[in-house]
């Protein structure tokens, strides 16, 4: 396990395990995850920390049985996109048989750890 920083993701992964996950919007009502200086669908740089809905909808997924070296001892394992409201989050699915995913399977969105190196990512609960 690294000890490093990742800034703003790692900012958003510490909020997002005290249940307070949020996305950026801008003027225009279009979301983005931070980092961000300006939205990346229309330039505005008057952007808003807005709190993330509690659920997301699986809007594709892929199962990893051959996963690069970072995560060798994690496979298989499921990647997933979800959408929360505006925008649309890359997370691996936990505790669930890869079998049983399905897109438009609702899940929560919280914060686990790889096997293979203990780090901090993303991750998509069933609800």
């Amino acid at each position: 396990m690294t000890d490093a920083r990742d800034g703003e993701y790692d900012d958003l992964l510490d909020a997002i395990e005290d249940g307070e996950g949020y996305y950026l919007e801008c003027e225009n009502g279009h979301g983005s995850l931070p980092p961000r200086l300006a939205c990346p669908q229309c330039g505005s740089q008057e952007l808003s920390e807005e709190p993330l809905p509690e659920s997301g909808e699986i809007s594709t997924y892929t199962v990893v049985t051959v996963p690069t070296p970072q995560f060798e001892d994690d496979a298989p394992y499921v990647t997933a996109i979800a959408d929360f409201g505006p925008v649309s989050i890359t997370g691996q699915i936990t505790d669930v048989d890869p079998e049983d995913v399905e897109t438009g399977d609702v899940v929560g969105i919280g914060v686990s750890e790889t096997v293979t190196n203990e780090e901090r990512l993303i991750a998509f609960e069933p609800r």
